[in-house]
């Protein structure tokens, strides 16, 4: 069974990839370890309270959650209020509740139980991925399988022309990871995650197979927030849900094609801030070139019914977790 750690910034999308992520846990195919949070859509500590209750949502109450770093490693925090809202999650707030912030001590619990089967999928800033490093390099040097959403690879920015949110948001972070890592990244950046877009028709499709599960109750006014969003940029009343593709990716459940190649980030010119490049050089990057979009539309789906399921108490997902048990 693969395991993950999340590393997240919810965040309207980082909440599309929590909820897939529950539904996989609950099935038995995966077993969500822990939720890490870094400071980007909106605070590290409100991305904790947003990803506690999403999870708590989902029927998910005991899933190790902390806040990690506060702020980017160089420049101050930006967050994105127009994009995801005041606290993160739309026009949805979850209630408060206390943090823990031994967030790193998480990530050494989860490698030191080994790390063939641990996947890390950074959804947010790459912050907590380079202080990580520091902070524990050897930990950081047993990491083998890294899923990463950033950049924009020979592709048009959607922060500044050339740079994406997230590497813009810590481009020295970004920065420091791409260029010490020691195993490549398999990197979604925006030339294929802005491929996997919901409509209101979709967003219905996939309420409808929740069911009886809370987190449907909410989920229409959290991306009814991104979809105004994505009007006012003119991109049409669509949400770009970058981070559930990426968390797909990162589990192999589509398909995708990813060649490996050697990626820099620009950190210290101001005008190029954030910016992604492919370079010459040691291999540090798998970069998503291409990914089956309607497959995951349908998978995610299908997760949906698996938490109408377990909300419904069907015997049918007793039934798929045996199975998964066996496999």
């Amino acid at each position: 069974m693969k395991r993950v750690v999340l590393d997240c910034d919810p965040g309207i999308d980082d909440t599309l990839a929590l909820i897939y992520l529950a539904a996989l846990h609950h099935e038995g195919s995966v077993e969500l370890e822990a939720v890490t949070t870094t400071s980007g859509n909106v605070e590290a500590t409100q991305c904790a309270v947003n990803a506690a209750w999403v999870l708590a949502q989902c029927g998910l109450r005991t899933i190790s959650l902390a806040a990690g770093m506060a702020n980017p490693l160089v420049l101050p925090l930006t967050t994105t209020p127009e994009t995801h809202g005041e606290t993160g999650l739309g026009y949805v707030s979850a209630p408060a509740r206390h943090v823990e912030n031994d967030w790193d001590m998480l990530w050494c619990d989860a490698i030191e139980r080994g790390t063939d089967d641990l996947h890390l999928v950074v959804t947010g800033p790459l912050t907590n991925l380079a202080a990580f490093r520091r902070l524990h390099p050897s930990h950081f040097a047993q990491l083998k399988h890294i899923t990463v959403m950033g950049g924009a690879i020979d592709y048009p920015g959607n922060t500044t022309d050339t740079a994406e949110w997230n590497f813009w948001v810590d481009p020295h972070a970004a920065s420091e990871v791409f260029a010490l890592t020691a195993v490549p990244i398999t990197l979604c950046s925006l030339g294929v995650t802005e491929r996997m877009v919901l409509t209101p028709e979709t967003l219905a499709t996939a309420i409808d197979a929740l069911g009886p599960a809370p987190i449907a109750r909410d989920l229409g006014e959290i991306l009814r927030f991104y979809f105004e969003f994505h009007e006012l940029e003119n991109l049409g009343y669509v949400a770009q849900v970058h981070d559930l593709l990426t968390t797909m990716v990162a589990l192999g459940t589509v398909l995708f094609d990813a060649p490996s190649t050697t990626i820099s980030v620009h950190s210290d010119d101001d005008d190029h801030r954030g910016t992604s490049a492919i370079v010459s050089g040691r291999a540090n990057a798998c970069v998503v070139a291409r990914a089956d979009v309607d497959a995951a539309h349908r998978e995610f789906v299908r997760a949906c019914g698996v938490h109408a399921r377990f909300f419904g108490g069907s015997a049918d997902l007793d039934a798929t977790r045996h199975a998964r048990a066996e496999d």
